[in-house]
């Protein structure tokens, strides 16, 4: 299996935006000890401080299906609930 690299962007709700900052925080020091997590970078928008931007880098794709089904991530999931306008999860493989 290959690494793979993903680009989540999540959008929040006006209101909701400082849990939701809050929440995505919690989880890039749990995140980061991971087995098979190279990178694991959130990003705020410097024009619209709802958008959230999140670079990783992983070793492979099971490495990354264990993180989606890790329980930090899933506590994240409940806690932003409703919270969200938007949220694209792009997964990437380096061609060059």
């Amino acid at each position: 299996m290959s690494r793979i690299t993903v680009i989540a962007r999540i959008v929040a709700k006006q209101k909701s935006q400082e849990i939701v900052r809050s929440e995505l925080l919690k989880l890039v020091s749990a995140t980061r000890k991971e087995e098979g997590c190279l990178e694991y970078t959130l990003h705020q928008d410097n024009d619209n401080p709802l958008v959230f931007i999140f670079y990783e880098n992983w070793k492979d794709e099971s490495c990354l299906e264990k993180h989606m089904n890790s329980e930090h991530f899933r506590n994240y999931v409940s806690a932003t609930d409703g919270m969200l306008d938007e949220k694209a999860v792009n997964k990437l493989t380096r061609i060059e």
